[in-house]
């Protein structure tokens, strides 16, 4: 914000959102003509404030939902109930909502009712004060009822109101808190954290999906470290992901492992991610030792075993993200990388035709960065990761692709006299790695090489 308390110009390198930003100016002129008060609100008026690019722009208004679909014809009242209508405009969808005050909330979700009102109660019925601004761009005016403009500018998240009252109400906010904390790198005000702790069991009656959502916003962000350390600290990870906490405590072989248990181990994995990650990758890393506590033993030599703790991992891992209902072409790579983070130890001990079916695989450079992290975290040794790199140098040099076609298939055995059934798969993967290895070349070598090989001989 500038001395002025007049909203920042944006950057001219923001030039879609701009475009978006006008859309959306043009809708609050033409309620503003239409004799109503209309005005930016939440978010975006955050976001601009703090310039940051703001992913959408909503609308507050004095009119009616009734008054913006006759404003704007075609517009559907997503939100009737609560006063929602979607304009559309320029090819954007804005979420145009008639100013309100809540009624009582009985599921902590969403209010039984809400009433009509002016943009006064609107800012005192949010959730955060720095969410509770208003900015009408026609006059480049802030709105501010709740004393947001002075958090932004100490950087600290505070509940509007009564803290409780606001969990209460909607108790998804107990995760938004954290998120917000996490994005926007603020510090939660005392009285909002002792809320924020004292009802984080409540989480538990939000659903699966918006619980979710959160968690994600969460661990996608380069702060992902905080966010961890505010849900752990919270009583929300033991909330939503109670096998986090169970690492606690889990000791590990410290000639290893001489960074500590598995929960400790596990963070700093996290803060050696890069900043921006996939999905699968950083649930990969949150998960991938998962089953430590589940397969801990102590063998007759004294030393600390895992025996199986990826495959149970893997499972372990499928359940808890299919329990947050994430979809599969999230859980399948995150449950393939959890299964086969230990493979790495032998790499440079496969052959050439499995390493290069290891790297072919469209996970295998989250896995790299998994395996980094891993070793990173712990004794430092990343030699099976250089060896890795070095041979993706390798074999880029070579004429074909890492996986070529093959020279032959079934039809080329079956033509040759053999019969469907096992025998003939053998033969074709045997040929596969002969050629991924660089000893057969053609589909005549290969098909020489078939006939030379005894018919009772297993590949």
């Amino acid at each position: 914000m500038n001395d002025s308390g007049k909203m920042p110009e944006p950057p001219t390198s923001w030039k879609p959102m701009l475009l978006m930003r006008e859309s959306a100016v043009a809708i609050i002129e033409a309620l503003t003509q239409a004799g109503h008060q209309a005005v930016f609100a939440g978010g975006c008026v955050r976001d601009m404030l703090l310039g940051v690019e703001a992913k959408d722009y909503d609308i507050a208004t004095s009119a009616r939902p009734e008054e913006v679909q006759r404003l704007f014809p075609g517009s559907p009242g997503v939100g009737a109930h609560f006063g929602v209508v979607i304009v559309r405009r320029d090819g954007h969808g804005f979420e145009v909502a008639t100013f309100r005050r809540d009624g009582s909330y009985t599921d902590g979700r969403r209010p039984d009712s809400v009433e009509f009102t002016d943009a006064e109660e609107d800012a005192r019925r949010r959730d955060f004060t720095v969410n509770g601004l208003f900015y009408d761009p026609l006059k480049d005016e802030i709105i501010d009822y709740v004393e947001g403009r002075a958090d932004l500018e100490k950087r600290v998240l505070r509940a509007i109101g009564d803290a409780h009252a606001r969990f209460r109400e909607d108790h998804l906010r107990l995760l938004r808190a954290i998120r917000f904390a996490t994005v926007l790198g603020f510090a939660i005000e005392a009285e909002t954290w002792q809320a924020v702790r004292a009802l984080s069991p409540e989480i538990k009656g939000v659903s699966a999906e918006r619980i979710r959502e959160e968690l994600v916003k969460i661990f996608l962000h380069a702060n992902r470290v905080r966010g961890f350390d505010l849900l752990v600290d919270s009583g929300l990870m033991e909330a939503v992901l109670p096998e986090i906490l169970v690492l606690k405590g889990c000791e590990q072989p410290p000639q290893w492992h001489p960074e500590g248990d598995v929960f400790v181990h596990t963070r700093i994995m996290l803060d050696l991610l890069p900043p921006v990650v996939s999905l699968p990758l950083v649930l990969s890393v949150l998960f991938h030792d998962i089953a430590k506590p589940a397969t801990y033993i102590v063998d007759e030599t004294g030393r600390i075993r895992f025996n199986g703790h990826d495959k149970l991992g893997a499972e372990m891992t499928g359940d808890i993200l299919r329990r947050l209902k994430f979809p599969n072409h999230v859980i399948e790579p995150a449950v393939e990388a959890v299964a086969n983070h230990m493979m790495f130890k032998d790499v440079q001990k496969m052959r050439v035709s499995k390493v290069k079916r290891f790297m072919a695989r469209p996970t295998f450079e989250d896995e790299m960065e998994l395996h980094r992290v891993d070793c990173m975290s712990s004794n430092g040794l990343k030699d099976n990761y250089d060896y890795l790199r070095a041979k993706q140098a390798e074999f880029a040099t070579e004429p074909e692709p890492l996986i070529p076609k093959p020279l032959i298939n079934g039809r080329d055995l079956m033509a040759l006299g053999m019969r469907a059934g096992p025998r003939l798969g053998e033969l074709l993967t045997a040929v596969q790695n002969l050629q991924l290895e660089g000893q057969l070349h053609t589909r005549e070598e290969a098909i020489a090489w078939v006939q030379a090989q005894p018919a009772t001989e297993k590949h």
